[in-house]
C-alpha cells in the first residue's frame, strides 16, 4: 500500500502536479497563487479560501488560453473533496501549466484544519 502511494506522488510530481496539504496550500498562497475553486457558483458564494476564484470544469479546459500568464506561477485548484482537484490538476498540467498544486481532501481537509473561509 504504501509503495502504491509513493509511485502515485512521484508519478504526480514528476507529471507537474501534485497533492498539496491545506499548510502546502497557505505557503502557496503566500507567494502568490492563482487559487481557483472548483464547486458551483452558490457553494463558493458559501465559503471559498481568500482569494479564490470560482472557476467551471469547462473554463479549466479553456484555462491555457485565459489563464497563460499563470503557467510558470503556481496554481493551486480544490473542490469539495480532493477528486476533482487531481483531475483539474491534471488537465492543467497537460495544458502547459508547470506548477499546478491540488489541495488533498478539498475544502472539506481545509474546513477540519479550522481554516478561515472567505463568505460572498
Amino acid at each position: 500500500m504504501v509503495a502504491v502511494v509513493v509511485v502515485f506522488e512521484l508519478r504526480s510530481r514528476s507529471d507537474g502536479q501534485v497533492s498539496a496539504t491545506p499548510q502546502d496550500v497557505i505557503r502557496l498562497m503566500n507567494q502568490g497563487a492563482l487559487v481557483l475553486d472548483l464547486r458551483p457558483q452558490e457553494q463558493f458564494g458559501q465559503g471559498h479560501l481568500a482569494g479564490a476564484r470560482q472557476f467551471s470544469g469547462e473554463q479549466i479546459l479553456k484555462a491555457g488560453e485565459s489563464l497563460k500568464k499563470h503557467k510558470e506561477k503556481p496554481v493551486v485548484v480544490y473542490d469539495d473533496s480532493g477528486s476533482l482537484g487531481l483531475s483539474a490538476a491534471r488537465q492543467l498540467t497537460e495544458q502547459g501549466f508547470t506548477r499546478v498544486f491540488a489541495l488533498r481532501g478539498g475544502l472539506a481537509a481545509w474546513r477540519a484544519d479550522n481554516l478561515p473561509v472567505t463568505r460572498g
